[in-house]
């Protein structure tokens, strides 16, 4: 019994369902972009430079978001805790 496919028309058929996939991969991260922008837009990180929004994005990215959660919220105590003294202490 004959195939009802070759390979030849196989690989056109996944070379035109991977430019497909691509389309939709670019829109999608279209509409990520526009939700993240949305999530940024109001909390003072749009005044960021691109270069300094994107330094300080990966870097959060690499610590994850529980990690930088609890990296941020220290950074007050930390630096209160190097101040010196104040007399009254």
């Amino acid at each position: 019994m004959p195939r009802s496919t070759s390979a030849v028309s196989a690989l056109q058929k996944l070379e035109a369902e991977r430019k497909a996939l691509d389309a939709r991969q670019r829109d999608l991260e279209i509409k990520a972009a526009q939700e993240v922008g949305e999530v940024i837009l109001g909390t003072g990180l749009e005044a960021f430079s691109a270069k300094g929004l994107r330094q300080v994005a990966e870097a959060l990215g690499k610590l994850g978001e529980a990690a930088s959660i609890e990296k941020l919220n220290a950074r007050p105590q930390a630096r209160s805790a190097g101040a010196p003294k104040s007399p009254h202490d």
